[in-house]
């Protein structure tokens, strides 16, 4: 095998990989479904359709243990009784759970789980089913079955004018090879009509000498008769059309539909359309056009193909691409944005030298033009990085309902804004917070029934999700309408376990106490469980939102419910930022954070209890500089301050500053640990003269304050020292100015 065809090997895996997670996510779906309406047979045939595209992709990419396992549930799902639904979401649950840790462990080469559990429930299932029946085609011969998909191509082929016939070959009995002769029927047929279908399937390993296709094709019978004669291969054939609108018979299952040998080498991948787990899978493309330079036809394939005859018109103009290749694109705009800005800074300086220049008009105007281009261009590949928040709201349904049952609560889940757009890299990062979220409220926040009871509610517990945008954010909100966070019990447990001491306690406002609950090691659970109660999972939730430069912000009313809102910027690479200085070097932090812009003298600043504050109209304002503290730096009374007003959540904290820059659209730049040694800055940015600037933190700023107000010298200073970040910055590429 060439190094080639193992490259595209390869890439097939981890497309099947990347598919199958869509498919098993819609048995999570279908079998809620199923769950809640045991009589929906139609999520029942979605699930069937799953299970086949499951197993025809494992086949494709050698992975036989699972095509089998998956092959063994398509057949107990093959006829429609009346099979109890709990039971057979049940099945599904554990299906998609069991199938689960098989792609993982295929992916990362390492041994496959036990089968036996899912095997059992099958086999039960199957059990149950009514006990198939072959019948006859009227005239004493038995008749095959045709799939749902073999059904749809069939009436598809009727409907463009074709002829179908059911075509029953028996192979010579001195054939030595009757799996090969199958494969030269096929061929001999399918080089004047289309298979629609095969019994036994392609690929199986029985060793059947009848062997039946159902074709569609223009010609007359007797053509069709004459190319299955194969010499030494067909001894017998028959055939009977398939009149329009003529039920297909009952099916014959054959024992196997499974490869034995491992896949052929894939040719180069065409273009992909985004998968639906309800059509056909994305893998199949790449199948069909290898098995067409053979002229050959799978069952696959023809799913495939009638996939496409029948799906949304539209989609072939969709592309799967690579996450990394919009990343370098988005970079390359990035590059193109501080060109702008520098030719901008140098179209001012032109101004400045000859303000009477005639062709300073048209710099302008040409530079206006670019300008627009260019914002056009980033929005065109800020929407290519968008995808709906729903591919993230699809799996909290199944996670709900089993920590629901393990805690013995009745919930609901109700979605809101599924379709609100959001960075892929945004919506990867927040999966880990919002799964920490939505355990809470299921553990926390959901009162047991019997309790829920007793306070006049109903039964059943409701969890909302719910994203929208606002300005330039995007919110994600988890609301739950249990017990709600009671500050008082929030306070008497931070002061238990030393997170604060009593006095500092006291003196903290309900927010600020709420607040606590993002500290390391905080719960308030009585009891710990392997679902809650170590401490572990808010905090995460914190420092992943101030990684990603958002904010969370918790809002709850005593027996009636918490809302968690998650803030997050509508990129992570080009920000709209204030520029600012402090002691002469230059700092930004995201424009949306600023509630408003104060000025103060050094006289309006007063000490409280230690701290630094300002009396902003009704609020009293905690301050914190930026620089030197006020014990160590020297000030006039009479001195002018800049006051950057910043909302976090309920919190207010002013950061005085010593002069401000303006408004620029900064490019983020991504600093390591050997750069800058402080959390205090997250990022950098090249200005169009030059100069670098670096991005404050402001999660970290607050964390930093916190400590500082709670610690034993919170009266030693209420400054923030930048001595990293200076050293830092000094120590810049040479040539970049500051």
């Amino acid at each position: 095998m060439t190094r080639y065809a193992d490259d595209r090997a390869a890439e097939l895996r981890e497309l099947f990989f990347e598919s199958a997670q869509e498919v098993l996510q819609s048995f999570n779906d279908e079998a809620l479904k199923i769950e809640k309406r045991p009589d929906d047979l139609e999520a029942v045939r979605s699930l069937r359709r799953a299970v086949h595209t499951l197993k025809g992709d494992a086949a494709t990419c050698g992975f036989i243990d699972l095509s089998e396992l998956a092959h063994q549930l398509e057949d107990a799902l093959a006829v429609e009784a009346n099979v109890d639904g709990a039971s057979l979401a049940e099945i599904a649950f554990s299906a998609a759970d069991t199938f689960a840790l098989m792609l993982t462990a295929y992916r990362k080469q390492t041994e496959l789980p036990s089968t036996s559990g899912l095997k059992a429930l099958i086999k039960e299932l199957a059990d149950i089913q009514t006990p198939e029946k072959r019948t006859t085609d009227g005239r004493g011969k038995i008749a095959a079955t045709w799939t749902e998909y073999e059904k749809l191509a069939l009436r598809n082929a009727q409907q463009q004018g074709k002829l179908v016939y059911h075509v029953i070959t028996t192979i010579d009995p001195l054939c030595a090879m009757p799996i090969a002769a199958r494969q030269m029927i096929v061929m001999a047929v399918g080089s004047i009509s289309e298979v629609l279908g095969t019994r036994p399937e392609p690929g199986s390993t029985e060793d059947g000498r009848v062997f039946e296709l159902l074709v569609a094709t223009t010609l007359a019978a007797d053509t069709v008769v004459i190319k299955c004669r194969i010499p030494t291969v067909v001894s017998n054939v028959e055939l009977r059309p398939v009149e329009a609108g003529e039920a297909a018979p009952l099916p014959t299952q054959s024992k196997s539909t499974v490869p034995a040998a491992g896949p052929k080498p894939p040719p180069p991948l065409p273009a992909i359309k985004q998968p639906d787990p309800n059509l056909a899978s994305p893998v199949q493309p790449a199948l069909e056009q290898a098995n067409n330079a053979s002229l050959t036809d799978s069952g696959e394939e023809r799913e495939a193909a009638v996939h496409k005859a029948s799906g949304p018109a539209g989609t072939e103009n969709v592309l799967r691409v690579d996450a990394e290749k919009i990343d370098n694109v988005l970079n390359l705009v990035g590059e193109l944005i501080i060109g702008k800005s520098m030719l901008q800074q140098a179209m001012n300086e032109f101004t400045v030298r000859y303000p009477k220049e005639l062709i300073r008009g048209k710099f302008a105007d040409a530079m206006a033009f670019q300008s627009r281009v260019l914002n056009d261009l980033q929005r065109s590949v800020m929407q290519v990085r968008m995808v709906p928040v729903e591919q993230l709201f699809r799996r909290f349904p199944r996670m709900i309902r089993d920590l629901a049952k393990r805690c013995d609560k009745q919930v609901e889940l109700v979605i809101h804004g599924q379709n609100t757009d959001m960075d892929k890299s945004l919506l990867d990062a927040i999966a880990e917070p919002m799964t920490h979220l939505v355990r809470n409220a299921v553990s926390h926040g959901i009162e047991s029934a019997e309790e829920r009871a007793r306070m006049g509610k109903p039964l059943h517990g409701t969890i909302h999700l719910n994203a929208y945008h606002q300005g330039s954010q995007v919110m994600v909100e988890i609301t739950d309408d249990g017990g709600g966070i009671d500050a008082n019990k929030v306070r008497a447990k931070a002061v238990k376990q030393a997170i604060v001491g009593e006095e500092e306690a006291s003196r903290m406002s309900d927010p600020e106490i709420l607040d606590l609950v993002f500290r390391p090691g905080f719960s308030t659970a009585e009891v710990i469980t392997e679902i809650s109660g170590r401490g572990v999972g808010l905090d995460v939730v914190r420092n992943v939102l101030s990684r990603l430069k958002g904010l969370v912000e918790i809002q709850t009313q005593i027996g009636k419910g918490t809302t968690f809102r998650l803030k997050l910027p509508l990129t992570l690479a080009i920000i709209k930022a204030l520029l600012f200085r402090v002691e002469d070097r230059l700092y930004a932090i995201p424009i949306n954070a600023v509630a408003e812009i104060a000025r103060a003298k050094e006289s309006d600043v007063h000490q409280v209890e230690n701290h630094e504050v300002l009396q902003l109209r009704s609020q009293v304002l905690p301050l914190m500089r930026l620089g030197r503290s006020h014990e160590t730096a020297t000030h006039k009374q009479s001195d002018k301050l800049f006051v950057l007003v910043i909302s976090l959540g309920e919190r207010k904290l002013g950061l005085i500053v010593d002069s401000l820059e303006g408004e620029e659209e900064l490019v983020i730049k991504a600093l390591d640990g050997h750069t800058i040694v402080t959390d205090l800055v997250s990022g950098a940015s090249i200005l169009g003269d030059g100069r670098v600037v670096l991005i404050m933190n402001l999660a970290a700023i607050v964390e930093r304050f916190s400590k500082l107000r709670g610690g034993k010298n919170a009266g030693v200073t209420s400054g923030l020292l930048l001595s990293h970040s200076e050293r830092n910055q000094n120590a810049l590429p040479a040539g970049v100015g500051r």
